[in-house]
């Protein structure tokens, strides 16, 4: 792409494995032209994605190999100072964002028989509050007056049941509703906020045979890849969709849910 982000700071959550959605979209802003600060938080990585070391250090060099100001920083998003201190140290490091991307997610299997306050706290910490702090502190904070991007990424929750997720398709659900709501009050800062569903997508959770069986849903014949993601969420950071805000993009490459 063009390199239509030149001079912006963006803050990505969650891009710490390399086949994963967050690092493409670091990938496809630093393409761009944007400086990038991603989050990771190396406890939950490495549970979703075991035996693979030197991610974050990689992401990074290959970051600043597309010739942008990159740097990761590791930090626990259920904490309810982290907000805070996130934009503070990209402020400090690269210069106040213009761009936030709500990424990181906290997902575990639960169920009606399984599902406790716990659980439910836990997701909710990561998956709604978080993104909500991380999106009016950027909002409170951003001086530009046009050119501001916020973009939450959701699952599509309102499309169809997620059985034996309750505490997370009710958590990133709240997500769309938020977007929304947001959208509407900070549009005159010059800020536009969006939500994408980028529907299943392969980041390493699926076994060859579960791949199979859902790639039968697609049109295409196959699952979506972390880029189909990336793609979308860099045109929304950009000047083109400047006129797009308050929407849940459902981009999920015609997936068939029945």
């Amino acid at each position: 792409m063009e390199r239509g982000l030149n001079g912006r700071v963006a803050v990505v959550t969650g891009a710490g494995r390399r086949r994963g959605i967050g690092a493409a979209i670091c990938r496809a802003l630093a393409e761009g032209g944007a400086d990038v600060l991603f989050t990771y938080w190396g406890a939950y990585d490495a549970g979703m994605n075991p035996g693979e070391e030197g991610e974050v250090p990689a992401i990074t060099e290959e970051l600043r190999r597309a010739g942008v100001r990159a740097e990761g920083v590791e930090i626990d998003l259920s904490r309810p100072e982290t907000p805070e201190e996130l934009l503070d140290a990209a402020a400090e490091k690269l210069g106040p964002p213009s761009i936030l991307v709500n990424n990181a997610a906290h997902s575990t299997r639960d169920g009606y028989e399984g599902l406790d306050a716990a659980t439910l706290d836990a997701h909710y910490a990561v998956n709604l509050r978080a993104t909500a702090l991380l999106s009016v502190g950027f909002a409170r904070g951003f001086e530009a007056g046009s050119g501001g991007r916020v973009i939450n990424l959701t699952s599509g929750q309102a499309l169809g049941p997620m059985v034996g997720e309750l505490a997370y398709a009710a958590t990133k659900g709240g997500i769309e509703a938020f977007t929304r709501t947001l959208a509407a009050e900070v549009g005159h800062r010059g800020i536009t906020v969006n939500a994408v569903n980028p529907g299943p997508t392969q980041t390493g959770w699926m076994d060859d045979g579960l791949e199979r069986e859902l790639a039968a849903k697609f049109p295409s014949g196959r699952v979506g890849a972390p880029e189909d993601a990336a793609r979308l969420v860099a045109f929304l950071a950009g000047d083109e969709a400047a006129w797009i805000t308050g929407q849940v993009i459902h981009s999920e490459g015609g997936f068939l849910r029945s």
